[in-house]
């Protein structure tokens, strides 16, 4: 981490800041994701799906 510490110690306090801020909003987007996807599973019925498949074999 050679550029790291050759950065002013303000500097180095701002760049860590700003690279947990981003893996904050990579972690929110992720769990948005997530959440979309289980809900969209939850709608789904196991009967319904399987007299669609019945129906197209």
């Amino acid at each position: 981490m050679d550029f790291f510490e050759n950065l002013s110690p303000t500097m180095q306090i701002i760049v860590s800041i700003l690279g947990v801020a981003i893996l904050f909003f990579l972690v929110f987007a992720n769990t948005k994701k997530n959440n979309a996807k289980q809900r969209g599973r939850r709608r789904r019925k196991f009967g319904e799906g399987l007299k669609d498949r019945e129906k197209n074999v």
